[in-house]
C-alpha cells in the first residue's frame, strides 16, 4: 500500500473548504452518527468555520487539527488530529475521519499515525487517546492496527445526539508506538 506516498497530512488551509465539504457531504450517513460536529445541513460556511478554528487553535496551540489530502487531485479524503490536551499530564487524543468513497485504503491508520508522530515527537506527549463508541468497529481496528491498548470501557465518556454514551478507550505511549 502507497498510502504515505499517495496522501498529505497536514494542518487546514481556507483553500480546503470547497473538497472539504465534498469529502464531508458525501459521507453524510456515515459521519452523523460518528462525528457531533457532522449535520445533515452541513454547509461551506460550516468548513470555513472549521478551518478559522483550526488554524487560530494551532496558533494558540490549543489542539492540532490536520487535513488529510489527496496528494494528485489535492481533494480532501479526511481529517485527524490531536485535541482535549492536557499539558500537565502531557496526554492527548486523537480523532480521524474518512470519506466514504476512500475507506479500506488505509488512509485512516496513515492519519493517525501521522498525528501520533505529531503528539509524540513535537508535542512532547506522553499518552495519546483514542475514544470509540462501541459500535464503531472501524476506528477499533485502525487504533488497534496502530498498537493502542485497549483499556475498557468508560461510562458516559462521549457526549453525542443529546445523551451519553459509554465509550472504549484505548491508549497509545511512546513505547507502544513503533514509527515507520
Amino acid at each position: 500500500m502507497q498510502t504515505e506516498a499517495q496522501y498529505q497530512v497536514r494542518p487546514w488551509q481556507v483553500s480546503d473548504a470547497p473538497s472539504l465539504l465534498m469529502a464531508v457531504r458525501a459521507s453524510l450517513q456515515e459521519l452523523m452518527r460518528w462525528m457531533p460536529w457532522c449535520t445533515a445541513d452541513y454547509a461551506l460556511q460550516d468548513a470555513l468555520a472549521w478551518i478559522d478554528f483550526s488554524r487560530t487553535a494551532w496558533r494558540e496551540r490549543s489542539e492540532f487539527p490536520l487535513g488529510v489530502i489527496d496528494c494528485q487531485s489535492g481533494q480532501v479524503v479526511g481529517g485527524t488530529g490531536i485535541n482535549q490536551i492536557n499539558s500537565a499530564h502531557r496526554i492527548g487524543n486523537i480523532g480521524y475521519w474518512v470519506s466514504s468513497v476512500h475507506v479500506r485504503r488505509g488512509i485512516a491508520r496513515y492519519a493517525a499515525r501521522e498525528a501520533a508522530k505529531l503528539g509524540f515527537d513535537e508535542l512532547g506527549l506522553h499518552r495519546l487517546e483514542i475514544v470509540v463508541l462501541p459500535e464503531n468497529t472501524a476506528s477499533q481496528r485502525v487504533a488497534e492496527s496502530l498498537g493502542a491498548w485497549r483499556e475498557g470501557i468508560a461510562r458516559h465518556r462521549l457526549f453525542m445526539h443529546g445523551r451519553s454514551h459509554d465509550a472504549i478507550v484505548y491508549s497509545l505511549t511512546p513505547e507502544d508506538f513503533e514509527r515507520d
